[in-house]
């Protein structure tokens, strides 16, 4: 049961920037047609790195969101999380600065911070000496600049905070900014994940633990979610921040609404590092336990967006918890991993997922899961590889998994 059942929250503004387009109809359009934000890496020289690929945010200018002089003092993580704020904001019919301050507040998550930043502040010390530093260089790469940055332009006053779950962070974002409101700790919240570590220290890290895709000569064939040949994720980039509203006042003030945030879960694996629980327990928790916030039995589900990474041991421990979860019901499930074109964003993920799921909600249309060609026997669920698939969408749920076993769940449900 809920805990402040009166306090309902729901989705009144979408910000999305994502390798697939700046912007959130340039986003949602291009994952309705199933195209790829996954390329050559253009953002340094990766031609000595094994892996050469990754979702990079197309024509995104920071001077045009931000100004010329703030965008020199933001990591591109903080840049990509101003935008985003501004997008929503605009989205939902606020203005900025916020009509109510006081009651407004900021949970932006990142899931490693400003590795541009210190890449390059390490080369200044290594080559000029430390008093070439920048005064600006730890402001730029702690992870909490990206909602204290929002804070500042937008001018709210209520809880300013940022969560670090490695690639559960948007997720639990979103989950813990709609309890704030629910317990009355705020009315509006702008919250939601942001990354930027296409670098050669993020590119470098996760190549040199084996999980991403090598496919280096088929980029936007390379995120291959439930696929037998599936061989990692592919790094990517980019934010997403959503406008919560506790219901009533979003009514009051004619707001339009997406969805509402029903149900919120967390759990851990305890399992490993970096590997799921092969029996897709920690999965299984999350699902039951938004389930239960929400009020809803398994059935009243229609589409899932998976976490869905294109890793061998993830998507297949999903598909079992998704089983355990939803029993008969899972083969009548919608499924689709959105990873599939945006590649892995990490930090931000979980948030522009929920996004997704709030969209398909409202619009009556899923994404589908691309360059599924091969099934696996392990994920044997429907994911819609044919295409996007419209129907009504009552409630929709939406998994994110991080390393060191940490997980979220977030249920949507229509008004």
């Amino acid at each position: 049961m809920r805990a402040f059942p009166e306090r309902r929250v729901v989705v009144t503004g979408v910000g999305l920037i994502t390798p697939v387009g700046v912007g959130t109809q340039a986003t949602w359009r291009g994952l309705l047609e199933g195209r790829s934000g996954i390329g050559p890496i253009t953002a340094f020289d990766a031609s000595d790195f094994t892996v050469q690929i990754a979702g990079q945010v197309p024509d995104f200018d920071a001077n045009a969101w931000v100004g010329k002089k703030d965008a020199r003092r933001m990591d591109r993580f903080i840049q990509f999380s101003a935008a985003a704020a501004d997008m929503a904001l605009a989205d939902a019919g606020l203005p900025s600065p916020v009509p109510d301050p006081e009651d407004t507040g900021v949970l932006i998550g990142v899931g490693l911070g400003g590795l541009g930043t210190i890449e390059e502040a390490h080369e200044i010390l290594r080559t000029k000496g430390p008093r070439r530093l920048s005064p600006f260089m730890i402001p730029r790469l702690i992870a909490n600049l990206a909602p204290g940055t929002v804070s500042m332009r937008t001018g709210a006053l209520g809880p300013n905070l940022g969560s670090v779950s490695a690639c559960a962070t948007g997720a639990h974002s979103v989950g813990d900014a709609a309890r704030l409101i629910a317990m009355g700790d705020a009315e509006v919240m702008l919250a939601g994940g942001a990354e930027a570590t296409i670098t050669p220290l993020g590119v470098g890290g996760f190549a040199a633990m084996k999980a991403l895709s090598v496919r280096n000569d088929d980029p936007q064939g390379a995120s291959r979610p439930f696929d037998k040949d599936r061989d990692g994720f592919v790094c990517a980039e980019g934010a997403a921040v959503l406008v919560l509203e506790e219901l009533g006042r979003a009514k009051a003030r004619g707001a339009r609404i997406y969805a509402e945030v029903a149900g919120y879960g967390q759990s851990s694996d305890a399992y490993h590092i970096t590997l799921p629980h092969p029996d897709g327990r920690g999965a299984r928790l999350a699902m039951e336990r938004a389930l239960r916030d929400a009020g809803l039995a398994p059935e009243q589900v229609q589409y899932v967006n998976a976490h869905g990474t294109s890793t061998p041991h993830g998507d297949a421990a999903e598909t079992r918890g998704i089983r355990a979860v939803f029993g008969a019901h899972a083969d009548a499930l919608w499924v689709s991993s959105t990873k599939s074109m945006t590649g892995h964003m990490l930090g931000a993920a979980g948030a522009v997922e929920a996004a997704v799921c709030a969209l398909a909600v409202a619009e009556g249309v899923a994404p589908p899961t691309t360059n599924l060609t091969t099934p696996d026997p392990e994920c044997d669920l429907d994911y819609l590889a044919s295409g996007a698939r419209q129907g009504p969408i009552g409630a929709a749920l939406t998994n994110s998994f991080g390393f060191g076993g940490t997980n979220a769940s977030l249920v949507f449900k229509a008004v």
